[in-house]
């Protein structure tokens, strides 16, 4: 690559990538000698790019934080897929996301081409986030620095606090950061206890990088939201429930049950349900709500529930009043004898 200026636009777009860049892997890259590329990274540096060079067998260039931050290098997906990612950032669980999210947001759209423009702003206005009430638990400040540190493969350090509000250190590999709901989750290699784990991230304090490189290991599931799924299935209790519902299998297929197999006809208008569920109060409120009779048979936790909530409702409607808003007199005759 002879053009200078195109080159340097390529060796920053690489060196944005957070991890280390050994000399040769970027002299290949760019079909240019050492020397080269150890002249580029001075002139990146005179353009005020703050390019660190580390030494050993693990070492090379980096690009790390200095004073300001640099003109980013982003391509059109990428700035794309930022601009969307600030619009819907408000409603993501991400402490104080939302003023600097739409600070960046009128930075970038102001920069960015027509043709990009055009695109953000028709995936802003076909879309719509849900509100929640649920409150941010995570500051970007601590996404940001482990996100790092599992781009760097660098180990950690840092205090875990568990559910029952004990608190000990953990030293980790960190893998990848998964998105649950409202609950951020780092799932890494656990060096103390030589086994994969999932961390609450609102429960992870003070991570400290230890500036040790950890070579790649095979995470024990497709992906790390599928491990997520799994690790928070196995901590959730299963029921199985039976019922009997008095409704076609057809009038009620895809609205109860996780399978094709759950729900199973008895007659043309009855079906048998036979699943598993980890929260009774899902399967309540999924039964109450198929507009049709039916009758549990297990699990006893089931009918218990079910006789709770009927109760709940029938004092919140109140005592049943006949013709004009009058209560009914006792049974027995309208002197209750």
């Amino acid at each position: 690559m002879t053009d200078t200026p195109g080159r340097l636009l390529t060796l920053l777009s690489l060196l944005q990538t957070p991890r280390e860049w050994p000399g040769s892997e970027l002299a290949a890259r760019l079909g240019v000698s050492l020397r080269t590329i150890r002249r580029d990274v001075e002139r990146l540096r005179e353009l005020g790019y703050p390019v660190r060079a580390t030494m050993g067998a693990v070492g090379g260039y980096r690009l790390v934080a200095g004073r300001a931050m640099p003109p980013l290098l982003l391509d059109d997906e990428e700035a794309v897929a930022i601009a969307v990612g600030l619009r819907t950032a408000a409603g993501h669980a991400v402490t104080g996301i939302e003023e600097a999210s739409v600070r960046a947001l009128a930075k970038l759209e102001q920069v960015l081409p027509a043709r990009l423009r055009h695109r953000v702003g028709a995936l802003g206005a076909a879309t719509e986030p849900m509100l929640t009430w649920s409150r941010p638990t995570v500051g970007p400040e601590q996404l940001t620095g482990l996100a790092a540190a599992i781009a760097n493969r660098e180990r950690l350090r840092f205090s875990y606090r568990r559910h029952d509000g004990v608190a000990a250190e953990r030293r980790v590999e960190p893998h990848r950061l998964v998105s649950a709901g409202r609950r951020w989750y780092l799932v890494g290699y656990d060096n103390d206890r030589d086994d994969w784990r999932i961390f609450r991230v609102d429960r992870i304090g003070e991570p400290v990088p230890l500036g040790v490189r950890a070579a790649p290991r095979q995470l024990p599931a497709p992906d790390a939201a599928a491990y997520v799924t799994e690790k928070l299935r196995e901590r959730t209790p299963v029921h199985r429930a039976v019922a009997t519902l008095h409704a076609p299998v057809e009038a009620v297929a895809g609205r109860v049950g996780d399978s094709p197999g759950d729900l199973v006809p008895i007659d043309a208008g009855s079906c048998r349900l036979s699943g598993h569920t980890d929260t009774l109060e899902w399967l309540a409120w999924r039964l109450l709500t198929l507009g049709c009779e039916f009758e549990v048979h297990e699990p006893p936790e089931l009918l218990a529930y079910l006789r709770e909530i009927s109760g709940r409702a029938g004092r919140a409607a109140g005592p049943t009043t006949t013709g004009a808003g009058r209560t009914p007199p006792p049974a027995g005759g309208p002197d209750g004898a």
